[in-house]
């Protein structure tokens, strides 16, 4: 009798122990593959764009631009970040001689406050350097202090949408008496699948200390973005202003309406 249930009880052990292995390995395969988050990223991104728009007003002339930018993220919110590209408008609508080159600085601190609402706080300096936008002056509406201008921001998000506000703390982009001016916009990002992303925009600038206001405006723009996978994404985006055209012209005998419609292609690769 012994010899004869020996090889079951053999069969016998082997099955638990293998059915043991297997319940081991099917506990913890989930926690082998969640890989445990870093305490900070960076990010690096460059692009270009056939036309650069800030506010919906034209930064290179209706011109293309070449950008990149690196970011820093901690995982507790903290962020850090460098942006920069070619621009024209401190020549051409400032008057000054140099200021070819935009750098932007920035830092700030996001998270939630409930499940579906976030903040986003910070501040950012735009830096255009070596501009000399103070010594040239603006024929045709007086003259303009350095373009450098820093602002402090505050953003919530619900859901798909993010409304934002932007204040100068000093002079903004070297109009004379702007300190304190500011910017209110709301956007949305409706993920459309397959890699698209539509994002309406509205935003309203107030500049502060300009004769009849005009300096004031409201600008909207309709992008449609598309990730292609590998870093690499594109969009297609419709822009337009109800900026003053006697105001928002350039002043260097090219007499450009800056804020008029149009149309601007990018593509950009992040890794």
């Amino acid at each position: 009798m012994p010899t004869i249930f020996k090889p079951k009880s053999t069969l016998l052990a082997a099955a638990l122990l293998a059915s043991a292995t297997a319940s081991m390995a099917q506990t913890a395969a989930p926690a082998s593959a969640k890989e445990p988050e870093p305490d900070y990223t960076f990010a690096y991104n460059v692009g270009v764009v056939t036309d650069y728009r800030f506010r919906g007003i034209t930064q290179t002339n209706f011109g293309g631009a070449l950008q990149g930018g690196v970011d820093f993220s901690h995982k507790s919110g903290i962020y850090l970040g460098v942006w920069a590209s070619n621009v024209s408008w401190v020549k051409q609508f400032n008057g000054a001689n140099n200021g070819a080159l935009e750098v932007d600085l920035y830092g700030g601190y996001k998270g939630e406050i409930t499940k579906d609402l976030g903040f986003d706080v910070g501040l950012i300096s735009y830096q255009y350097p070596g501009n000399d936008s103070g010594a040239a002056g603006t024929p045709g509406f007086g003259s303009v202090t350095n373009a450098n201008t820093t602002e402090f921001y505050g953003a919530l998000t619900y859901s798909v949408a993010t409304l934002k506000y932007s204040q100068s703390t000093g002079t903004f982009l070297g109009f004379l008496n702007s300190n304190g001016s500011n910017y209110i916009d709301l956007s949305a990002n409706f993920d459309l699948g397959s890699g698209y992303t539509l994002t309406p925009h509205v935003g309203r600038q107030a500049v502060k200390g300009q004769a009849g206001n005009l300096g004031d405006y409201t600008d909207y723009a309709l992008t449609l973005a598309k990730d292609f996978g590998s870093g690499f994404s594109g969009n297609l985006a419709a822009y337009g202003t109800n900026a003053d055209q006697t105001f928002y012209v350039n002043s260097n005998g090219n007499t450009n309406y800056l804020g008029k419609s149009g149309l601007a292609l990018g593509v950009k690769y992040s890794f």
